[in-house]
Order: structure tokens, then C-alpha cells, then sequence
């Protein structure tokens, strides 16, 4: 069998972003527990702000092609997405917009989320740790036909959550981090 693969999408460009550690976390819990883990910036895929017109003109960009297929070329995938007005921030919402547009010759419109589970996490200094946009993004991702796996990770009070090695050191964080990677590294091999 091929080794796992699972890419971290962190859903905040900010410079010190609570999202962009916890993907970090994510993603060394991951390799810890034997997945090949690639972590991404969307940063690294900008893209404009989803119109039908623009595609119709222009076709979907390229960015949004190569990180479907950056998407595709992975088993299973974790987003940990920032809380803005109790919902995803626009970056995300967008991404995944413009995914779901991107049709290869051989697949069907918006296959790569069909296919892969999908794990999701958010960090907030908030008491709720970004539960409601943890709620938004499953309702999204589920619209797109998408796997997502039950046991989610809202990290409250994130700013003060890691020890001075950066690892969380409360243990309901650390049971619920252990759960979501164990559960997403589970239903990704049932799935390849």
C-alpha cells in the first residue's frame, strides 16, 4: 500500500495567525502517526474573488487548478479555518469556490471532495474556539459532496494553549487534536 498522504490547509494568510499554528500542530500529529504530510499557504494559490462572468471570460484560473489537483494528489485533507463574524473567512469560502469549479476531461464537477475525507479545526482566543465557523465550513464542504469526518477540533483561547516547546498542554486540546488525526488518518485509508 502507498503511504498515506495528507495536505494541512491552514485558512489565514495574517502573519502570526492562531489557524496557521494549529495546522502546524495538525501537521507534525499527522507525521507522528505515520502520514506523509504537505502544508500549504493559500498564499501560494491567490486567487481573485469567485464571478461567474470572470470564469465564463477568462476560464478558471490556474491557481485554482493546480491546488484541486495539489487536493487530488492527496488521500485525505485538513482545514483549520479562523472565525470572522461567526462564520469562514472569505479566503476559504473562496478557495473552495473556485475548486468546485475546476473539471478535468476524465472527472466529474467537483469530484476531488467526493473522494477524499476531509478534517476540520479552528483556533480562536474566543471561549468557543471558532465552533461556529467549524459549523459554516461543514456545511459548505458537505454542499460539496465532501467527506467530512465527525470529530472536529475548536481550540478556545488558542493564544494561550501551547506550552513554551509549542504543543498543546491542556489535555481535553490534546485528546481532541489525537482524536481528529486518528479519525481523519482512519476514514482516509478506508477511502484510497
Amino acid at each position: 500500500m502507498s503511504a498515506l498522504k495528507i495536505l494541512v490547509i491552514p485558512g489565514s494568510l495574517r502573519t502570526g495567525s492562531l489557524n496557521a499554528r494549529l495546522a502546524a500542530t495538525a501537521a507534525c500529529e499527522l507525521a507522528q502517526a505515520g502520514a506523509e504530510v504537505t502544508r500549504i499557504s493559500l498564499a501560494d494559490f491567490p486567487l481573485p474573488i469567485y464571478d461567474g462572468d470572470l470564469q465564463s471570460k477568462s476560464g478558471v484560473p490556474k491557481n485554482a487548478v493546480n491546488l484541486k489537483r495539489m487536493i487530488g494528489a492527496h488521500h485525505g485533507v485538513l482545514i483549520a479555518t479562523p472565525e470572522y463574524n461567526s462564520s469562514v473567512p472569505a479566503l476559504v469560502k473562496n478557495t473552495i469556490d473556485w475548486v468546485t469549479r475546476v473539471q478535468d476531461a476524465h472527472e466529474s464537477r467537483g469530484q476531488v471532495f467526493r473522494e477524499r475525507p476531509f478534517g476540520i479545526a479552528a483556533a480562536s482566543d474566543s471561549r468557543l474556539g471558532g465552533a461556529r465557523s467549524l459549523a459554516a465550513l461543514r456545511l459548505i464542504l458537505t454542499a460539496c459532496h465532501a467527506t467530512v469526518i465527525p470529530n472536529q477540533l475548536a481550540l478556545s483561547f488558542a493564544g494561550e494553549a501551547y506550552d513554551d516547546m509549542d504543543r498543546l498542554k491542556h489535555p481535553a486540546d490534546i485528546d481532541a487534536m489525537a482524536g481528529l488525526v486518528r479519525q481523519l488518518i482512519d476514514f482516509s485509508q478506508h477511502m484510497m
